[in-house]
């Protein structure tokens, strides 16, 4: 009740007096009457606040050095020249950065089509109607009939 009174008659004598009378009641000085709290709720409050803060921060840390490997990998991969920030953003998060493993899983099978597309037979199975038993048959007979003409050389 007396602070519905204050309140109604508070403000109207604000207003006459320019606010030079009112004092400050011992819970609302400083930032922990502000917000409504005793002094100890206030200081967890700030704990709290902080801890999540350092949280975050190692999340994005870690997020960033991530990334930061993602590019290293493709800049060995594409023989691409080297960027220090990478390298500092990765020593930076401190812990063993690793690519997320979806991403290492999509670029193990990228590698492994890679391979196959540079073999000779990877090559040939590229080209449309290309009957590739035929063809390692046919080399099989021709290595054979190397053979049987070396040994029939009178030279050697």
């Amino acid at each position: 009740m007396a602070f519905m009174v204050k309140h109604m008659i508070g403000g109207q004598l604000k207003d006459l007096t320019g606010g030079l009378t009112e004092e400050k009641s011992e819970g609302e000085k400083g930032p922990a009457g502000a917000k409504g709290m005793t002094q100890e709720e206030y200081e967890q409050y700030q704990q709290q606040l902080e801890e999540e803060k350092q949280e975050r921060d190692a999340n994005f840390a870690q997020k960033k050095a991530e990334r930061a490997t993602v590019r290293t990998h493709f800049r060995e991969k594409y023989r691409l020249p080297k960027n220090e920030l990478d390298d500092t953003q990765i020593q930076a998060a401190g812990q063993d950065v690793e690519l997320p493993t979806e991403l290492a899983k999509m670029i193990a099978k990228d590698n492994e089509e890679e391979e196959q597309k540079q073999s000779v037979l990877g090559q040939l199975s590229n080209i449309q109607n290309v009957d590739i038993d035929h063809l390692k048959d046919k080399a099989q007979a021709t290595l054979e009939e190397l053979k049987n003409s070396a040994e029939k050389c009178s030279l050697m």
